[in-house]
């Protein structure tokens, strides 16, 4: 899809983020092609909450993991049965409110959450859904003896209703074989449970922590490359339990844009330094290590495209806003007469960048947040916000 970057990084200001919706409901679409109608789709929210506006009809399923996110479930009107609330931190207050507002499953992710879940249904009257979080050897999930010692004991807990697993292992899996290995071991444990334990797997929710390529001009095929690689094995576990995957960077990350100004321009010891009114407080790029990987980025200068000439390109550092020299975003980055009021448009930030920047450092401005909708209007999502307020200490 071709985007007029020029009308659009003037129309929003700087810095803003600008999330694509046609683009979000494409990646969703090439998901649920590779995967097939029997297996679900679900989307991480923590990779980016403002996509929930516009979710595709290829989710069934969202993931909620934090209290703060339920309420955002809510405030939109998501329908609860779509809702799996995980994450590892669940007090009982918070598990008894996601039973009450009818959560459609929640994961164990240990004995405690175990308690607080049969308490919380029984306060409650209901039977919950239930998956148990098989561990990956980190401080997710559970023991396979804690698991099993649960399924064992199902009968004493008649207020939950055991569905099945939950399994995810990490992101950003650049091989398809490390995905293909954590599916093998899923059906595997799925066979032995019901022959050691009499105890059918109905359903598995698995995240794939597919990678995003966020340095490559060629990102979006080198992506389906790896997504049709591991499809096949998808699609066999999903003939033997209701399989839901559950991605969020995946989904997310290619529908982003976030727009940035060069505010100031010098060169020092020889290097182009470009100074934008935003920095690594706004933009994460996951795998970026003191800006020595440049992303995509469309250059506009007065309002249209800079085609950049190859003899007359020159290398940039791009620095952001905070005193500190650890805000490079970018070096080497080549530009062709790039000066100061030119606006970046930085491509493929749609996962995260939102989310997990260090937003309130140096008690910088939080910048707007806009929605391209499919008929080409933007709608703002969320203004700007003065965080030195929320920093302001009561007296």
């Amino acid at each position: 899809m071709s985007l007029d970057f020029a009308a659009i990084s003037e129309m929003t200001g700087s810095p803003s983020y600008v999330f694509s919706e046609k683009k979000f409901a494409e990646r969703a679409a090439l998901v649920k092609e590779a995967f097939g109608e029997h297996v679900d789709l679900c989307f991480s929210i923590k990779a980016n909450p403002f996509l929930l506006s516009v979710l595709p009809s290829a989710f069934s399923k969202i993931e909620v993991c934090s209290p703060g996110e339920l309420e955002i479930c809510k405030a939109l009107s998501m329908p609860p049965e779509m809702i799996i609330f995980s994450g590892v931190n669940k007090a009982l207050d918070e598990v008894r409110e996601a039973v009450r507002y009818g959560a459609g499953v929640l994961t164990i992710e240990s004995m405690q959450h175990f308690a607080w879940i049969t308490q919380a249904a029984k306060e409650a009257g209901k039977t919950v859904d239930v998956l148990i979080r098989l561990t990956a050897g980190s401080q997710f999930g559970m023991s396979e003896e804690e698991l099993l010692s649960i399924i064992r004991d199902r009968a004493e807990h008649p207020e939950i209703c055991i569905r099945g697993i939950h399994f995810f292992s990490g992101t950003q899996k650049r091989k398809p074989k490390e995905i293909q290995k954590e599916l093998a071991m899923l059906s595997e444990f799925t066979d032995r449970v019901l022959a050691e334990e009499g105890f059918t797997i109905e359903r598995i929710e698995y995240g794939t922590g597919l990678s995003v390529d966020y340095f490559r001009n060629d990102a979006d095929e080198s992506e389906k490359e790896r997504l049709m690689a591991i499809a096949p094995d998808i699609q066999a576990l999903g003939e033997k339990a209701h399989l839901t995957v559950e991605m969020g960077r995946f989904f997310a990350a290619p529908c982003g844009y976030y727009i940035s100004r060069v505010i100031d321009a010098k060169t020092n010891e020889e290097i182009n330094y470009a100074v934008l009114d935003g920095g690594l407080h706004q933009l994460k790029y996951d795998g970026q290590l003191q800006g020595m990987q440049v992303p995509v980025i469309t250059h506009v200068s007065e309002g249209k495209i800079v085609a950049e000439d190859a003899d007359t390109k020159e290398p940039w550092t791009l620095c952001g806003s905070l005193c500190t020299t650890a805000d490079v975003i970018a070096r080497n980055a080549m530009f062709t007469d790039l000066k100061i009021n030119d606006l970046l448009v930085f491509h493929r930030t749609g996962a995260y960048s939102v989310m997990e920047g260090m937003a309130v450092f140096l008690s910088r401005d939080m910048p707007k947040v806009w929605m391209l909708k499919e008929d080409g209007s933007l709608i703002l999502l969320r203004d700007r916000i003065d965080t030195w307020r929320m920093n302001l200490p009561s007296m």
